[in-house]
């Protein structure tokens, strides 16, 4: 009997980097570091001004999570391009989750929050981007529920472009998981049915050529370190593709199971056609 696509067993062989291999993450890595964190003590300086000025909106410090952003992805020399409208009206994001690389991907074109699981805050260095950047952190438990509902309504209330994962992991870059509909509820709260629409995003990672189709997918117990320095010393790099879809109005749907539904099917539908 063949391992589950996310058994341990199934995870990509370890890389060995060579001499140039290793001046690549040497040289990468320390650019990166330089943008992303020079970026976000920039950020926490504007920050300063703006909270107390503006309060929960942020008008000015997306601009540099999305500077960062697209430049990390020319910095790795990973190929981006997108296609389909971005959403206008109100509402939320969701799309599939392949890899920790998805931050930088989804923050490229469109200013976004992240809504991410509460262990995430916690982990060094990314944890304090994600709380920098306004990123929402709930604990997938029913007695939190309710407090997190009201977390969301606050947050798309106030025009937050709230990004979620519906697939609650993820993934190794080749496959769509099915969409949990629990994170979908917030939006059928009495004042926000009408006005929000849902944009279903798909994420499409190519890995490079003669690599693992999954090169790009970090998912279930891998490391980041290894993960991270296999993406770094890659020479030449794949690509990232990401099609926005036309936006779903809330109010269209009697309920967030159909919603989620027909959230997956458009996902679905456009990482299978791509991938042939």
């Amino acid at each position: 009997m063949s391992a589950a696509w996310d058994d341990p067993a199934a995870y990509p062989p370890p890389q060995s980097f060579g001499i140039a291999g290793w001046c690549r993450i040497v040289l990468r890595g320390g650019c990166l570091a330089v943008l992303v964190f020079g970026c976000l003590a920039i950020l926490l300086l504007v920050r300063l001004v703006e909270k107390p000025v503006h309060g929960l909106h942020r008008p000015w410090t997306p601009y540099i999570t999305q500077f960062v952003c697209r430049n990390a992805l020319r910095l790795l020399g990973i190929g981006f391009q997108t296609e389909g409208v971005l959403m206008q009206e109100r509402g939320a994001i969701v799309a599939n989750h392949s890899s920790w690389l998805d931050i930088f991907v989804l923050n490229a074109r469109k200013r976004i929050y992240f809504v991410s699981k509460a262990e995430v805050a916690g982990w060094p260095g990314i944890g304090w981007l994600a709380k920098a950047t306004g990123t929402v952190f709930i604990n997938r438990t029913p007695k939190e529920a309710h407090a997190q509902k009201a977390l969301f309504e606050e947050r798309l209330l106030a025009g937050h472009k709230l990004l979620f994962f519906p697939e609650g992991t993820s993934t190794d870059a080749i496959r769509v998981l099915p969409f949990k509909p629990t994170l979908f509820a917030a939006f059928f709260a009495e004042d926000l049915r009408d006005v929000l629409h849902v944009q279903p995003v798909t994420v499409l990672y190519h890995a490079p050529k003669g690599e693992d189709a999954r090169f790009y997918g970090w998912w279930g117990d891998m490391d980041f370190g290894p993960h991270l320095l296999g993406v770094l010393a890659q020479k030449p790099q794949g690509r990232v593709e990401v099609i926005y879809h036309p936006p779903l109005k809330v109010a269209d749907f009697a309920n967030r199971k159909l919603l989620a539904k027909a959230c997956e099917e458009v996902v679905r539908g456009a990482h299978r056609l791509q991938r042939g």
